[in-house]
């Protein structure tokens, strides 16, 4: 928990398999976390091109530590919930920084930020709440239409 926002991701829980392949050294390949994450080795390769993840190279090999599998998982997460590259860089920070004096106004943007993503998803609930019941509609007509011919 960091800054009363729960932050906190399990690796081995969400990285599946793959977590148990590590061995001694806490590490795992590229593939390995591909696969345990779902997403493709391009994917991960992205997100270290934008500096959100920074694996660790052996021999010239990605190899992903339960940090950053842990980065990962926030950072699909962020995804999912429909928030931008910037947005997720922001919260990464905080799951970086304990004691950073500026994570107070930090924590006020993350909360603005997840206040309009609701605002917006509950704006697209209600239209599709909407398209649905006009959809329902138009189907109990066609099969009474069809009921009567």
């Amino acid at each position: 928990m960091t800054g009363g926002i729960d932050m906190s991701v399990n690796a081995s829980d969400l990285a599946g398999e793959a977590a148990t392949s590590e061995g001694e050294t806490g590490l795992i390949s590229i593939a390995e976390a591909s696969e345990g994450l779902g997403v493709t080795p391009r994917t991960l390769r992205f997100y270290e091109d934008k500096g959100l993840i920074a694996p660790q190279r052996i021999g010239g090999n990605r190899v992903y530590s339960h940090r950053e599998m842990g980065r990962m998982q926030l950072i699909l997460r962020g995804k999912r919930l429909g928030f931008s590259i910037r947005e997720i860089a922001e919260f990464l920070s905080l799951y970086d920084t304990d004691s950073d004096p500026e994570q107070q106004e930090q924590t006020k943007r993350l909360l603005g930020h997840v206040r309009e993503r609701l605002e917006e998803l509950r704006h697209q609930r209600m239209a599709l709440e909407e398209t649905i019941g006009e959809l329902e509609k138009i189907e109990q007509q066609a099969v009474a239409h069809i009921k009567r011919h």
